[in-house]
């Protein structure tokens, strides 16, 4: 000890032949150095002395002693820990008291391990795996069938269906036409290849049509009105020797009486009420 360490710095008592701690190169004795600089524990709000061993962590000091589980008191030096509301607790009460249970085994996820998490859910990283061929799915795309997770490639092997024009998978939504599964971006008029999911279409020889394209190529035309006849949303049309009218332009040619479910006469193209048709 030089000269200038031979008193305490504080209250300036001799230090020969007592113990004593440096700090900032300066010497104390040890009821000053207590008093001074000791942090407070945080169980037992006693300083903790200089030859007491000081634990620390996140800024709190706890003798060596009192280092211990706020719920079951057993020790924590030199073991595992978690902190809760700045309570200390082992891992085994932590996990008891907070821990998630696995959705697949149902044991606890321990403080720690790596926990993934679906649909409000929690899984050990082991147990999140693909139904069917059982590698861990991680953060890959997946897809859910009857509470089950599957990879992408395994869920397309077994469950998926292929449009029946693109001849692609279909991962969700679609159109069923004729017991066939279609995208929906697929499923387009065979005319003019509108799409026509969640629009009116007519089917001729399986394929199907809009309105417009249907009626442009294929359907009959009135005989009065010379418009196409669709029979589309239950509307009624007669049809006579090869000739078809809407149900409402089936009209006597000379007095436009409705002959819809009436007797009639034919005068050369025209048709004619039994009134016109006799006078």
């Amino acid at each position: 000890m030089t000269s200038s360490q031979t008193d305490c710095h504080y209250c300036l008592q001799s230090l020969r032949g007592k113990k004593y701690t440096l700090r900032e190169e300066n010497a104390y004795c040890v009821t000053c150095y207590d008093s001074l600089f000791a942090n407070s524990c945080e169980e037992c709000k006693q300083p903790i002395e200089c030859d007491s061993k000081d634990l620390a962590y996140k800024g709190r000091h706890w003798h060596e002693r009192c280092f211990k589980c706020a719920k079951c008191s057993r020790s924590l030096v030199e073991k595992p820990f978690a902190a809760k509301d700045e309570v200390l607790l082992c891992t085994e009460c932590y996990s008891d008291e907070y821990s998630s249970k696995c959705f697949h085994c149902q044991k606890t996820i321990m403080p720690g391990s790596r926990k993934m998490e679906f649909k409000g859910s929690s899984w050990h990283e082991s147990c999140f795996v693909c139904q069917h061929c059982r590698q861990p799915l991680g953060t890959k795309p997946l897809i859910t069938k009857d509470n089950e997770n599957y990879c992408v490639p395994c869920f397309e092997k077994q469950f998926a269906h292929h449009c029946y024009s693109c001849k692609k998978v279909i991962t969700s939504g679609g159109v069923t036409y004729h017991d066939q599964p279609w995208h929906k971006e697929c499923f387009v008029c065979a005319g003019c290849k509108t799409q026509l999911c969640g629009q009116r279409f007519v089917s001729k020889d399986e394929q199907p049509y809009c309105v417009d394209c249907f009626s442009k190529w294929y359907a009959k035309k009135c005989s009065a009105c010379k418009k196409p006849i669709t029979a589309l949303g239950g509307a009624k049309f007669i049809s006579f020797e090869e000739r078809q009218w809407h149900g409402e332009c089936f009209n006597c040619a000379k007095c436009s009486v409705s002959l819809v479910g009436q007797g009639f006469l034919t005068q050369q193209d025209d048709v004619l009420c039994h009134e016109c048709g006799s006078a």
